[in-house]
């Protein structure tokens, strides 16, 4: 039986005959690159840096405040294009504190309907995720509150309201929040914004009138745009003053996996994935990132050079027609243009982290997900179900799966996973660390493993999911509580909300 029961868009890719799926791989090649980015003929635009959020110290507790807000972009010449912030018209600042803080966000809604904000990567109790069971109401406020205690990370912030993520974030609702920890390594470029940058890459499909748009073309992903943003400008650049870089990379696209490189192929070293630092640095040339994904880079620099940094084509594994899916697509993101005299930097410490290593011999069980057409194990989304009952302070191994001829990627919300193996192999060392988003090529199985601890609840549900936007906002995510041993586990997850 086929996966796809809709006789939508959606059975033309996903249940192609051979024949079928070999006249459109060459139709496709006969076209050439199908979502390619257009660079604007416009000069390069120095990249803004997300500043650094204001905050208080109230009774203890670091206190930020995000307002999310409409506000215009000049992207078309005399449309002005609507789009939407957190105290500013895209985008959001920085958020910062250091591990062992409590923390209170203070989040206003000025928009006209309801968003949410999710703390992706973010380990904290169920009640302040900020996923569609906390929409925060036209006009209203909501404060979540939280300890972190987690290392030192590069983790973000994005709306999930249900249903309506993809257009949310399509509209520029979103920011980094970066964890900082005692116990880091010296060594690493850490001066915020000089050399050691957020770099938050989306794409976009822009309307003649200057809007936003959401249009998959039939290409099952969701919307591959072909205007470029970069901290919310096109054709960036970076004024460089030091020998060594840090690049904080953010996939905030809805749809699209980015793979990034050097135009000249220099090596560089990855030193963090999603939830933190690695045990040491990875040399590599290029790094592939889908949607929600972070990469932490360090690249050297010499006086006077012009270095771009680019999309190469990317790798998406045995997906049916990789052109409908931009893994041929090339082009510039960010040029890093290095100053006549640059300042000394330390080499990259040999070391960088120490990081416990789940044991599989540990996990009470084992639990499958299932990633086909919208659904993980066959269900579409329901708000009031439970999916997986988990007890807290125990670790498990979980498989997945995705079983389209088109990419997926997994998000767990609250827990930061490790990655066993794939399709039994060990996993590449760009794998190695801590993650909470992961790349599924089609047909290969990925074993993780995840430990729950500090946090429980019986009534409000953490979230697991795609992240391509498109296919979480159609039913593509289910949810699991953390319980007490020996608790009871809930029938159903009630609906009301108080904010």
């Amino acid at each position: 039986m086929s996966d796809f029961r809709r006789p939508s868009r959606r059975a033309v890719v996903g249940g192609f005959t051979s024949l079928g799926l070999l006249a459109l791989t060459g139709t496709l090649a006969a076209c050439g690159r199908q979502n390619e980015i257009q660079l604007a003929a416009a000069p390069a635009t120095s990249l803004p840096i997300p500043p650094v959020a204001d905050s208080r110290v109230e009774d203890g507790i670091r206190v930020f405040e995000l307002e999310a807000r409409t506000g215009t972009l000049d992207l078309v010449p005399g449309f002005p294009t609507t789009s939407a912030g957190f105290n500013g018209p895209y985008l959001g600042p920085t958020l910062r504190a250091e591990r062992g803080e409590h923390v209170r966000v203070k989040i206003t809604n000025s928009l006209d309907e309801v968003t949410s904000v999710h703390w992706h990567g973010m380990h904290l109790p169920p009640e302040m995720d900020g996923g569609p069971h906390q929409p925060v109401a036209a006009g209203s406020t909501w404060e979540p509150e939280w300890l972190i205690d987690q290392p030192a990370a590069t983790l973000w912030y994005h709306p999930h309201p249900h249903g309506e993520t993809q257009r949310h974030v399509n509209l520029g609702l979103a920011g980094m929040f970066i964890v900082d920890d005692a116990d880091a390594p010296e060594g690493l470029p850490s001066d915020y914004g000089v050399d050691d940058v957020p770099v938050i890459v989306q794409d976009k499909m822009v309307g003649d009138e200057g809007d936003f748009l959401l249009d998959s073309s039939g290409n099952e992903v969701g919307t591959l745009g072909k205007t470029l943003l970069v901290n919310g400008v096109r054709n960036a650049q970076l004024e460089v003053a030091s020998r060594r870089i840090r690049l904080r990379l953010l996939n905030a696209a809805p749809a699209r996996t980015f793979n990034f490189t050097f135009a000249d192929s220099r090596e560089f070293a990855l030193i963090a994935s999603d939830g933190g630092l690695l045990t040491a640095p990875v040399p590599l040339t290029s790094i592939r990132l889908s949607p929600a994904e972070r990469a932490e880079i360090v690249v050297d620099i010499e006086p006077g050079e012009r270095v771009m940094l680019r999309s190469a084509g990317v790798e998406l594994g045995a997906v049916a027609v990789p052109a409908a899916f931009g893994g041929d697509d090339e082009f510039d993101v960010l040029e890093l243009r290095a100053a006549g005299e640059l300042a000394p930097s330390s080499s990259v410490p040999e070391t960088l982290a120490s990081i416990e290593r789940l044991r599989e011999d540990d996990a009470v069980g084992l639990r499958e997900f299932r990633l086909a057409d919208r659904k993980i194990n066959s269900k579409d989304m329901d708000m009031g179900r439970v999916d997986e009952i988990v007890r807290v302070g125990t670790t498990e191994v979980w498989e997945v799966r995705n079983t389209n001829p088109y990419p997926h990627n997994f998000h767990v919300h609250d827990v930061q996973f490790q990655v066993l193996a794939i399709d039994g192999e060990e996993p590449p060392p760009e794998l190695g660390g801590w993650k909470d988003t992961i790349y599924l090529e089609p047909r290969r199985v990925y074993r993780i493993i995840l430990r729950f601890g500090d946090y429980t609840s019986s009534s409000v549900p953490y979230m697991y999911h795609c992240h391509l936007l498109l296919h979480e906002d159609e039913g593509m995510m289910g949810q699991f509580v953390v319980l007490e041993k020996g608790e009871a586990a809930p029938l159903r997850i009630s609906m009301d909300h108080d904010h």
